[in-house]
């Protein structure tokens, strides 16, 4: 039976690509752990679906923090405990979406010749793959651009998509919703925490957008609007189990641009209106993200800062009368089978370390 590690935390984004490839790795036999943090949000994800080993790690920053002083002592701890566990278990490979504690399993694994493969989910690589890149075998790449910020380094894979997201249905994700097949809907995610300007301008105009759209809108957690009564608009703080069914029910979708939802869109092949989250409050990894799938021809964008209804409504009447020439290069796209391209990878280094030298 072959072993693998899984690894990666400090945000759902650094966890839940994996859940899209463990019933795969499952069904070929793998036998499959996971090496978090003592306390972060990957322990609460994992460890009651996987094997799970908390090891120390140190917060990697780009500020200047007195706790950077402290913290490579941490990582170099976290090491030690890493390369502990690898002793014991023995993986043939371990595989990696980012965040601080990748990085003292990902110098572990190097030093005990056990080949790692990273994943980057935004199209500018973050610090903790930077870091890990050079004890890595492989890094997949979510986006083509990515290629320029690592100087040809990587392959572009996509990103891994849950496969039940595929297997949502249109009548029951409309029936939940009270709405019928006569008229198109409108799917509006923002996030697990919901994103404040879609929610804002989407309440203020529901008299408006209701008249054309049936709207599904999740509004993240603790954002309802209990005083909202329009029999065409759906409010939730958020979707699990009946997501597949919203997603096949929507013939649109407003989003964020996170990197795992944008491609989850991608392989739904759904016609969409990303609007990412403005360089105030983030990086600009969105920004990028939106810019690249703009590019492909995969998606039209608004600016946070250029939302109101009618950047809204020109932009919903563009995707409209061109959806057949969204679906089609989404169809196309050669990143949209992520799951597949980072399995293959896997599998085809998992083969050369088994030849002969």
């Amino acid at each position: 039976m072959k072993t693998i590690v899984l690894t990666g935390g400090g945000s759902a984004g650094h966890v839940t690509p994996h859940f899209a490839l463990i019933p795969h790795l499952q069904e070929k036999g793998w036998d499959i752990h996971y090496i978090g943090t003592h306390d972060g949000i990957e322990r609460e994800l994992v460890a009651d679906r996987l094997p799970y080993y908390p090891i120390t790690a140190g917060k990697l920053r780009r500020y200047f923090d007195l706790k950077n002083f402290s913290d490579p002592f941490r990582v170099l701890k976290g090491v030690y405990e890493a390369r502990r566990i690898l002793r014991k278990l023995r993986p043939h490979l371990v595989f990696s979406k980012g965040g601080f504690v990748s990085v003292p399993v990902t110098i572990a694994a190097w030093s005990l010749r056990i080949p790692v493969v990273l994943h980057e989910s935004d199209l500018t690589p973050g610090l903790a793959n930077k870091l890990s890149l050079p004890f890595a075998r492989e890094l997949c790449l979510t986006f083509p651009d990515s290629l320029a910020y690592l100087k040809g380094k990587g392959k572009v894979t996509g990103t891994p998509i849950r496969s039940e997201l595929t297997l949502g249905s249109k009548e029951q994700g409309l029936l939940s919703c009270g709405f019928s097949s006569d008229d198109p809907t409108l799917l509006v995610m923002g996030g697990s925490l919901g994103a404040a300007i879609l929610n804002q301008t989407i309440r203020e105009n529901l008299e408006v957008l209701t008249k054309r759209y049936q709207i599904i809108h999740l509004c993240g957690k603790g954002n309802l609007d209990a005083g909202i009564r329009n029999r065409r608009y759906c409010q939730l703080e958020y979707a699990q189990d009946e997501l597949p069914h919203l997603l096949a029910a929507a013939d649109y979708v407003l989003s964020r641009a996170g990197a795992n939802s944008i491609f989850e869109l991608l392989a739904l092949a759904k016609p969409h209106i990303l609007v990412p989250l403005s360089r105030q409050a983030s990086r600009g990894d969105q920004i990028l993200n939106a810019a690249s799938f703009a590019k492909q021809g995969f998606s039209l964008v608004i600016q946070e800062e250029e939302l109101n209804l009618e950047t809204l409504q020109y932009n919903l009447d563009r995707l409209e009368a061109n959806k057949e020439q969204f679906i089609q290069r989404m169809q196309e796209s050669e990143v949209s089978d992520g799951t597949g391209n980072v399995l293959r990878i896997m599998e085809g280094i998992i083969v050369k370390k088994a030849l002969p030298n």
